[in-house]
């Protein structure tokens, strides 16, 4: 019994690896090209590209795992029929409850896995990454692009002819900040720095001058050296734990829906294992293989009915949707298989 359960497991890594690893890199490839495009706005150098990245992996595996795992079940169990090693294992003594309780644990050890990223790992993670940006958007480091019209610093709209990057300085530089509808400011200065403080950043203008205007009077202003402050109030993040968090589901909608997706689609190994058996544990003499299409119509179930949760859900509903999907599953492998296998 051992050496069928090693057997049975170990045709289902195999499958199970060749299907989760392209998906994983294909999905890190999509996350990577969302990361990159933060480029434009900070700066960050490729390390913290990677740290980004490392956050972004419990997400990437909570919606790789479940598929990975409809798809690799399939077509190991639609494997093994073909080969006639199931029909052999029955004419061991083995019958189908017997077999597909040797993948029950697997099943288990999959939605705890998945519970443990989904109500653990990305709640942190989503945080971490959260955190990070916002450090990364208080801190000013812009990348002033000469030429290039339309960029931001705090509330003022700044313009740089040209930047000398051997000792990172803008010439040519002009600052523009309308205060409000009556009331604006226009400067320019020959040469300009970018200062970052832990406290607060600002641009330090050389040799220029400045015009603050209204509807009633004009000023200018000639100057060797001017400060222009991000006044833009740089709140810290504040980090909840994992209690926190999900304790707010009992009064924030959104979140209740949100945990309510995740329990769903934590389970899914459990409640897709029934379903997938029921129409790949086969006689391959007179049934044919149909891994694709049992592989769509359950993932397209199961997910429904998790998004269905996710924008209308409630703990009833939740409980109701798992009861019809375990009972679904057993009365179709009570019919189709275990009827005569």
């Amino acid at each position: 019994m051992v050496k069928v359960k090693r057997y049975i497991s170990a045709n289902f890594v195999k499958s199970f690896l060749t299907i989760f690893l392209p998906f994983f890199l294909i999905i890190s490839l999509v996350y990577l090209v969302k990361i990159s495009a933060l480029t434009a706005k900070i700066q960050i150098t490729f390390f913290e590209i990677l740290t980004l990245y490392s956050y972004s992996i419990p997400d990437i595996m909570f919606y790789t795992l479940p598929l990975s795992f409809i798809a690799a079940l399939a077509n190991v169990l639609v494997k093994l029929s073909q080969d006639n090693e199931l029909i052999a294992l029955y004419a061991l003594g083995l019958n189908a409850n017997h077999l597909l309780r040797r993948l029950f644990l697997l099943s288990l050890l999959f939605s705890i896995l998945l519970a443990s990223i989904s109500f653990l790992a990305m709640p942190l993670s989503k945080q971490l990454y959260k955190s990070f940006t916002e450090e990364k958007k208080s801190e000013a480091k812009l990348n002033i692009i000469p030429g290039e019209l339309g960029q931001k610093f705090g509330d003022y709209y700044i313009y740089v002819k040209e930047k000398d990057k051997k000792n990172d300085v803008f010439n040519d530089m002009v600052v523009y900040n309308r205060t409000d509808k009556n009331n604006e400011q226009f400067f320019a200065a020959k040469t300009g720095k970018l200062n970052n403080k832990p406290e607060i950043s600002s641009l330090l203008l050389n040799d220029g001058y400045g015009y603050t205007y209204s509807d009633i009077k004009l000023q200018q202003a000639q100057y060797k050296s001017l400060e222009v402050f991000d006044s833009v109030k740089k709140a810290s993040y504040r980090f909840e734990d994992i209690l926190e968090h999900w304790g707010l589901a009992a009064t924030d909608t959104k979140r209740m829906h949100r945990l309510l997706f995740f329990t769903f689609v934590s389970l899914i190994p459990l409640l897709a294992l029934y379903l997938v058996a029921s129409f790949t544990m086969i006689n391959p003499r007179y049934q044919k293989n149909r891994s694709f299409l049992v592989i769509f119509v359950t993932s397209l179930l199961l997910y429904m009915i998790a998004s269905g949760l996710e924008k209308w859900g409630t703990p009833l509903i939740l409980l109701l949707c798992i009861g019809f999907t375990s009972l679904l599953g057993l009365w179709l492998f009570n019919r189709r298989v275990s009827k005569y296998f």
